[in-house]
């Protein structure tokens, strides 16, 4: 009976093991193959919002430095959304070759004229727009209209007719857009600024805590505010921060009222872990360091703390992620603007805000999923670094 018993217990245990591990399988594979097609360099390097924009292009005689065959086998385009209708054709007049693709995104299909090639010193690329500022043509940028004439319905051989006459071209382009670039910036801005904020206070009150602090009622008040921090659910710290730094410090949503919510957010864990590894340090350091006349504020800043930085280091590795993932403060705080923010006083979104975003708004579970393995990439590779930086601590101080 006591081995039956046994035996159950211990498959209790597989069986839970397995479903834990199934579980994350499953939602991994359902994001990886739900997001997995829309991945790509394109994906990365584009804003989410389109840009559509008039430039100059110098006419110039930049004759076709491959052949034909060539030109096809380098012929830009997105595989994994569009779809070619034609050969790339060249104008030596532009600089630049244009192909007829099939686009299609969230569901729709529509025919467009991309940028496939661009020649080695083509004008194209130092194109400039109507304000005198330079954006150039790139690759992948489509091509709507040709001094005032539209490419829709024209065969592309006409291109060079087009431009004949004219020792300028007014080209209207569209960069292309649905990317993260700005949602990716605009979360590294948020963990800088974040940790910027709570990292030396929390570590100054795990000090506090640990080393000045006598038991007594102040500290058991701090560390019950510790504890009730931890439990509140973000949305209320959202709501908090919508109050009092959007409205009545008049902030407005912006990263600086974002990176000050979640900067309360993150207090307890760098609080608590920061306070362990400070615990965590042998008595016999102290004593010793004392014992060589070293004073306490010596003792903590050039053996306790170098010490306790591995632990200190797993603080922030949490924040991160923590940072990373949130999403209803930072709805109520930061906004949903897709853009680098400009200043701290400027709206943006961050990479779980912007999936929120396209995943209840437009429908887009494809993107959706596309930026949250963005997201799944950018924690593992910033883990990693956090783990790297914490073993160069270990080696120096062991």
């Amino acid at each position: 009976m006591r081995k039956l018993k046994d035996n159950l217990l211990k498959s209790l245990i597989y069986l839970s093991a397995f479903i834990t591990v199934g579980i994350l399988v499953w939602i991994l594979g359902y994001v990886f193959s739900n997001g997995i097609g829309l991945i790509n360099w394109n994906f990365i390097s584009n804003e989410y919002n389109e840009k559509t924009s008039y430039v100059e292009v110098k006419i110039t005689n930049t004759p076709l430095s491959i052949n034909q065959e060539s030109l096809n086998e380098k012929a830009f385009y997105n595989q994994k959304v569009d779809k070619p209708l034609s050969d790339a054709i060249y104008s030596e007049k532009l600089g630049i070759a244009v192909m007829e693709v099939e686009h299609s995104l969230r569901g729709k299909k529509e025919n467009q004229f991309i940028v496939a090639y661009i020649e080695n010193g083509s004008e194209a690329g130092e194109a400039l727009d109507k304000s005198g500022k330079k954006i150039g043509i790139n690759l992948g940028d489509v091509i709507t209209k040709i001094d005032g004439e539209a490419l829709e319905g024209k065969d592309l051989k006409d291109l060079n007719a087009i431009v004949s006459g004219s020792n300028e071209s007014l080209v209207k382009i569209t960069k292309p857009g649905y990317g993260v670039l700005t949602n990716i910036v605009t979360t590294l801005y948020m963990i800088i600024l974040s940790l910027s904020i709570a990292a030396p206070i929390g570590i100054l009150a795990a000090i506090y805590l640990v080393e000045y602090a006598k038991p007594g009622k102040l500290v058991n008040v701090i560390r019950f505010a510790t504890e009730s921090l931890s439990g509140i659910p973000s949305i209320i710290f959202g709501l908090f921060g919508m109050a009092f730094f959007v409205v009545f410090l008049k902030f407005n949503l912006s990263l600086l009222s974002g990176a000050l919510t979640i900067s309360i957010i993150l207090l307890p864990v760098i609080i608590r872990s920061t306070e362990e590894a400070l615990k965590s340090v042998p008595d016999a350091y102290r004593e010793a360091s004392y014992g060589l006349g070293a004073t306490k504020l010596q003792t903590i800043s050039k053996i306790i703390i170098p010490s306790a930085i591995p632990g200190i280091l797993v603080a922030v590795i949490l924040s991160i992620g923590r940072i990373v993932g949130e999403s209803a403060a930072l709805l109520l705080t930061a906004g949903t603007v897709a853009k680098i923010p400009e200043s701290l006083f400027a709206s943006g979104s961050t990479l779980t805000v912007q999936a929120y975003y396209v995943a209840k708004e437009e429908a887009n579970i494809q993107m959706a999923c596309a930026i949250g393995i963005v997201v799944i990439v950018l924690i593992i590779v910033l883990n990693i670094l956090a783990k790297l930086i914490s073993k160069i601590f270990n080696k120096a101080n062991y």
